[in-house]
């Protein structure tokens, strides 16, 4: 009898870190947009209030009256419940990033599945991948098996860039651990100045989880979440 195995897509400890820092970007997202509209100025130093002029501000009412907006009303306060768990699905999602990138170093993931041949640098390949991206072009059952350079280039930066310097200007916002590493906050030049630059990685994070979520759309949503769910890829046109 013919080998009808499907070759494993995705490893079970990719598949369970990849959900779980879904559900934690998802929880952190919804709490980060509830604790921005309390005080939708941005500084840039050590300290902002109102009474001070912002770098900028968001064209959005407050859910706190003090702050000015422009708005003659102000929304439901709930900084309580979404700073409580931002920082739960903060510390969850940085645990789960650490298990990760452990896991990717020891069993040569990154290399294999993420990091670029040196072929693939060329400007031809780049080329070609943002072309057939602009162009919303599905990938053939032999580019499927494997991310093209594009990809590869993206999730490098995301892991090894965006997470970290989210994490980063997210702690440095911490009095406790400010404290403790007053390092963290000096070299960012100052509390306001990370919350601002806080704010713009998580606009990039964002960004990127719209474009990845579309791509997956275009690419083949069944197979796409088959992969991820139970780590075998199949195709979208097969029988059910």
């Amino acid at each position: 009898m013919p080998d009808t195995t499907v070759p494993s897509r995705h490893s079970a400890l990719v598949r369970i870190t990849h959900w779980i820092a879904t559900l934690c970007f998802l929880a952190l997202l919804v709490s980060g947009i509830e604790i921005l509209i309390s005080h939708p100025r941005f500084y840039w130093g050590e300290t902002g209030n109102v009474l001070t002029q912002p770098l900028f501000k968001l064209p959005i009412p407050s859910s706190r009256n003090l702050v000015p907006t422009g708005y003659g009303y102000v929304l439901p306060d709930q900084n309580g419940w979404s700073r409580y768990l931002h920082f739960q699905a903060a510390w969850l999602v940085i645990f789960t990033g650490l298990l990760y990138v452990i896991f990717g170093f020891f069993t040569g993931h990154f290399r294999k599945n993420l990091l670029p041949a040196g072929t693939d640098l060329s400007w031809s390949a780049l080329s070609k991948a943002i072309a057939n991206h602009l162009r919303f072009e599905r990938p053939s059952a032999a580019e499927a098996g494997s991310y093209n350079v594009l990809q590869r280039l993206t999730y490098l930066f995301v892991i090894f860039v965006l997470f970290p310097l989210v994490i980063w200007t997210g702690l440095a916002m911490s009095p406790a651990f400010v404290s403790a590493v007053p390092a963290t906050v000096n070299l960012l030049g100052g509390q306001q100045s990370a919350r601002t630059l806080h704010f713009f990685v998580s606009l990039f994070l964002v960004l990127f989880l719209l474009v990845h979520v579309v791509m997956v759309f275009i690419a083949g949503f069944r197979s796409r979440m088959r992969a991820m769910i139970t780590g075998r890829a199949g195709s979208d046109t097969e029988r059910t």
